[in-house]
This record gives structure tokens, C-alpha cells and sequence, in this order.
């Protein structure tokens, strides 16, 4: 672990029950006064977008504009055309509300509002933005990315195709709003794909190369929340407090992975989704386990750590502590055949339709250049990256 490390998440967060009640109030106690709200066409069809409304206005911010047509992989001309928008509407602030990729645009957005310009892509990469951006505030539908405590975005570029990201302290929303309304009504197969991508941002939070002490404490505490509600919210997925305990663990999994990064799962998982077009949660759940794994021995006292949260007091007592490291990747094991058996959550690249084998080069050539590998508690080179994608073909 570093001798050195600093950690920065100035979110406000708002959780619990009438959460969103205190959207406006605080709202408005940043200036805002035209907020523009963002969504897609699926949550504004589930009448989410409209509750929102309503509960802006009746706290004394009505919404100046709205726009509903984000796509799920939203693009710097979306960015571009809704910032015009944004500034034709005399908008002063924005609310985003949706999942990773609504959240994604609104920061990216928010750039173009603030700093002025209409090409997104001269902001793009690290620390190229240059002071304090209009007031966000971020109200997620899914419980997975986390993306409401993070400092980044990522926008495909229309031109190139490629993903380009965007990083900056100032990307940091304002407020974010957990609330068990928001989550209650999503399908459970994105629950079970999104609980596990925030599941592995802790992981990978904890086990990689730039953790630090606080990092760790929020992994952990985001571990215990999804291994506990997870499992049960597939039997009762009305239940509010098991919702809002997933949207708590993701939120405690952006915390800590926003400030340590992540590692080798998602460098192949990101790799495998642009290739083969695959949610990047379903490929969050394929990976974790063969990754853990792979970085063994060097990350057992973290695996050792694990096995409380993952499993419980009784069975963290009972096993000894040289079976520690295994029985947390038991757990996880376990967990994953759960997700399966209940809403189909591949397990292998053959579970989840990939039947060319050529594709395996392509995703290793991809992940050899994806800058998680650094944060990786344990260098992999082609080979070891191909014998991986091996390892998960059926």
C-alpha cells in the first residue's frame, strides 16, 4: 500500500425514504434556479422522469427543460446537441436521471455549459478542465456504476468509435440521490448484472495497487451491503430497504474506486463488451472470480478480509484461516451460480452467447492496452491475458 495517498469525494449525498423531497431545497441553495433534466426513453416511460418533476416544482424549482433521447452509449454529438440545448433553454444547472450512461452525458454536458465551446473532445483526457463546473446533481436508476461519486465520464467519440474519457475533480457532481423508489421497478436481471459490476469495483478497489485505508473501509462496507441484499431482493424485489441497500453499495463502491481505480477484471471487461457488445456488468460477473484467482497468492490477506462481508460472522469463524482466501472466492462462486439459476447471469463467454473463438485474440489485444492493467496487483502479458479468455470459453 502507498505511503502516500489522498482521497476527495465532495458529493452530498441524499439516502433513504423521501430522499428526492430534498432535491429542490438543495438545488437551490446552489443557485440553481432553470435546472435542464436529463434521462432516456425507458426511465421516462416508467414515470420516473415525471415524479421527478413534479417533486422539483413542488419544492420551487420547476424544470426549465428536459431531454429524454439519451442512447445507452451515448456519444459526443449527443453531448454536443443537448449542450446547445441547454444553452438555447437559458438552463443554469443540471439534473441527471438515469443509469451510467445518463450520468456519463450530463458530466460531459455540464463541461460544454460551463467552459463554453461546442467540440467535447478538446476537454477530453486528465485534468483539462479549469475551474468549478455548474451545479449536478445526479439521481441513479440503477445500483451498479456508481458513477454519481466518481470524477470521470466516458463518451464514445461519433467520429472514431473509440471510448474517450474525460477526468477531472470538477466532473464530481454536487448532490446524488438515493432513493428506493428509483430502483424498485428494475428488471432483475440488471439488478443482478448491475449489484455485480458495483461488486467489483469494491473488489478491485481493495485488492489493487493504488488502495489506501479509506478506500478500503468504504470496499468493505460496499461488499457487506451487496452480498447481504443481493440474494434476497431476487425473492423480494419490491422490498425498498434491500433496493436501497444496493444503491448504497454501489455508491460506497464509486467512492473507493474513484480514488484507488480498478484493475484486470475490467480491463477485460471492457474489452469484451466493445468487442462482442455485452453489458458491462455481465461482464463484470464473468471475469471477477477467474481474476481473483489469478492474482493469488499476492492478494490472500485481501481475499482473507473479504470473507467477512461476503459470508457472514459464522462462517468467517468457523473456516480456518489458511482457507480464508479460498472460501471468499467460494462465496462468490456461490453467489454467481444464485444469479444464474434465477435470471441467467452468464458465467463463461459460452453462457453468454460468444461462440467465435477468433474473438478471444481481438479481446486480448484490446486489453493489453487498457489502462486498469496498471492498477493490477499482478502484471499479465498476452499470453497470460489470452489463457484467461481460455480459462472463461465454456
Amino acid at each position: 500500500m502507498s505511503r502516500y495517498y489522498d482521497f476527495f469525494c465532495p458529493v452530498k449525498l441524499m439516502a433513504g425514504e423521501q430522499a428526492l423531497e430534498q432535491l429542490a431545497g438543495e438545488l437551490r441553495a446552489l443557485g440553481a434556479t432553470r435546472p435542464l433534466l436529463l434521462t432516456d426513453k425507458g426511465v421516462s416511460g416508467s414515470g420516473l422522469a415525471t415524479l421527478v418533476t413534479r417533486l422539483l416544482a413542488e419544492g420551487g424549482l420547476p424544470i426549465a427543460a428536459s431531454w429524454d433521447e439519451i442512447p445507452a452509449d451515448s456519444s459526443t454529438a449527443v453531448v454536443e446537441q443537448i449542450a446547445a440545448h441547454y444553452g438555447a433553454q437559458n438552463c443554469d444547472s443540471l439534473v441527471a436521471l438515469g443509469g451510467g450512461s445518463v450520468i456519463d452525458t450530463a458530466k460531459a454536458v455540464n463541461i460544454l455549459a460551463t467552459l463554453g465551446g461546442n467540440r467535447l473532445l478538446d476537454y477530453a483526457g486528465a485534468d483539462s478542465l479549469t475551474r468549478p463546473l455548474k451545479p449536478l446533481a445526479v439521481v441513479p436508476t440503477t445500483a451498479g456504476t456508481g458513477s454519481e461519486v466518481t470524477q470521470v465520464a466516458v463518451i464514445r467519440d461519433e467520429g472514431s468509435g473509440r471510448k474517450v474519457p474525460f477526468t477531472s475533480p470538477f466532473l464530481l457532481p454536487r448532490l446524488a440521490v438515493l432513493d428506493p423508489r428509483l430502483t424498485r421497478g428494475l428488471p432483475l436481471p440488471i439488478t443482478a448484472a448491475t449489484a455485480m459490476d458495483a461488486m467489483t469495483h469494491a473488489i478491485e478497489a481493495l485488492i489493487g495497487n493504488a488502495r489506501n485505508p479509506v478506500s478500503d473501509a468504504l470496499a468493505l462496507g460496499a461488499v457487506e451491503k451487496i452480498a447481504g441484499a443481493l440474494p434476497q431482493v431476487l425473492a423480494q424485489p419490491e422490498d425498498s430497504q434491500l433496493r436501497l441497500q444496493l444503491a448504497e453499495g454501489s455508491t460506497l463502491a464509486g467512492m473507493a474506486f474513484s480514488n484507488s481505480m480498478v484493475g484486470l477484471v475490467h480491463a477485460l471487461g471492457h474489452s469484451l463488451g466493445a468487442r462482442c457488445h455485452l453489458p458491462h456488468g455481465l461482464c463484470m460477473n464473468l471475469f471477477l472470480p477467474a481474476v481473483l484467482d489469478y492474482n493469488r497468492p499476492e492478494i490472500d490477506e485481501e481475499l482473507t478480509r473479504l470473507l467477512l462481508p461476503l459470508a457472514g460472522a459464522e462462517r468467517f469463524a468457523t473456516t480456518p484461516a489458511a482457507l480464508r482466501p479460498q472460501a471468499s472466492l467460494d462465496a462468490i462462486n456461490s453467489l454467481r451460480d444464485t444469479l444464474w439459476e434465477a435470471v441467467r447471469l452468464p458465467r463463461t463467454l459460452a453462457e453468454a452467447g460468444v461462440t467465435d473463438r477468433s474473438v478471444l485474440q481481438d479481446i486480448r489485444d484490446l486489453a493489453i492496452n487498457d489502462g486498469a492493467l496498471l492498477y493490477n496487483r499482478k502484471d499479465a502479458d498476452r499470453d497470460q491475458l489470452l489463457a484467461l479468455l481460455e480459462q472463461l470459453w465454456e
